[in-house]
């Protein structure tokens, strides 16, 4: 199941199509963060009274918190009034997520589909839905999963697919040190999982980008 809550923006007795969508997360202590960065950067033996490393515990924690807090976002979804069927396909959505264990960027792409049920979903939201997901530290399995789990609930699709494609740069900058190695993670639904001519056609369609 997705781990965002999804709030209704009105009473209402029938389904909420448009659910607002929030990051669900302890508070954050601004003040904490920069300190803990500041006694991280001393015990590296860092000399923050130098004049170029002076606000670099604020700024430290300001790029964390910031990449550990996805955006709000309205799910926004349409009735499918033309009963379309066939495979819808964002690709090439940009991702930037932590490794969970090294606290370190792993960068990449996310393309995203489904089979339309009774109904579709506005194509800027799969944009949203990857970034919500994606700001937190995590591995790129569970990423993948979550996000496809999240078109699952919300729309209840014939069929749903992510995969990404990333590179990690505690691979790439450190130990291993294999820079240009990419991870490749998916998670399939529905017919795009059990039907094998979806499945190959979404498949190869994720294969054919750059």
């Amino acid at each position: 199941m997705s781990s965002v809550a999804s709030l209704p923006t009105e009473r209402s007795t029938t389904r909420n199509w448009r659910p607002r969508v929030s990051h669900a997360r302890p508070g954050v202590d601004h003040v904490a963060a920069e300190q803990a960065a500041t006694d991280l950067l001393v015990a590296l033996g860092l000399d923050l009274e130098n004049e170029n490393l002076a606000e670099t515990p604020r700024r430290m924690a300001q790029a964390l918190i910031e990449m550990t807090s996805g955006p709000d976002f309205d799910l926004t979804t349409f009735p499918n009034d033309e009963a379309y069927d066939e495979l819808v396909l964002v690709q090439d959505i940009p991702l930037q997520s932590l490794c969970e264990h090294h606290i370190l960027p792993f960068v990449g792409v996310a393309h995203v589909g489904y089979l339309p049920g009774e109904r579709i979903l506005g194509l800027s939201k799969f944009a949203r839905m990857v970034e919500l997901h994606a700001r937190r530290p995590q591995t790129q399995e569970r990423l993948t999963q979550r996000i496809a789990d999240h078109l699952q609930d919300a729309l209840a699709p014939q069929g749903v697919g992510v995969v990404i494609q990333a590179e990690h740069t505690c691979m790439t900058l450190r130990g291993a040190r294999a820079p240009g190695a990419r991870t490749t993670t998916s998670a399939l639904f529905g017919r795009l999982r059990d039907d094998p001519r979806s499945r190959s056609e979404f498949l190869a369609l994720t294969r054919s980008t750059p």
